[in-house]
């Protein structure tokens, strides 16, 4: 299973990196503070989880509020701003249904559960389909 998980998280922080690149680019620096970050649904909650890490006394694991994003978040964060990441991507709707599959096969690995082998071609298929439609 660590085959799959490193490919996840290979791919959320390849997509993290995206959101924070396109959104740098559109806002600044403090691009988190902008109104292109909803606050009910993407700051509060990113804010909330830091916060838990720090009380909690372990090392948080970043400054930067993106990092505590979940991978349904950072979609949101994408369809939320499709006016920049349009160019980048074929379809709004087909960045919703793939990270929505992604989603799904992400519990499993995520939480070291073993998938079974068809799980498996779809997180590879899921993976691949992500990387085609970007344009």
């Amino acid at each position: 299973m660590s085959e799959f998980y490193e490919i996840f998280y290979c791919l959320e922080n390849s997509i993290r990196k995206l959101v924070a690149d396109m959104m740098v680019e559109a806002e600044g620096a403090d691009w988190w503070n902008s109104s292109r970050v909803d606050a009910k649904r993407i700051m509060e909650p990113a804010t909330a989880r830091r916060k838990k890490e720090i009380d909690s006394g372990i090392t948080a694991r970043s400054e930067q509020l993106i990092d505590y994003t979940t991978f349904g978040e950072l979609s949101q964060l994408i369809t939320d701003n499709w006016d920049l990441f349009d160019p980048i991507f074929q379809s709004k709707t087909a960045v919703s249904n793939v990270s929505n599959q992604l989603n799904l096969l992400r519990g499993p690995i995520a939480h070291c559960n073993p998938t079974d082998e068809l799980e498996q071609e779809r997180l590879n298929l899921a993976v691949r389909t992500w990387f085609k439609i970007m344009s």
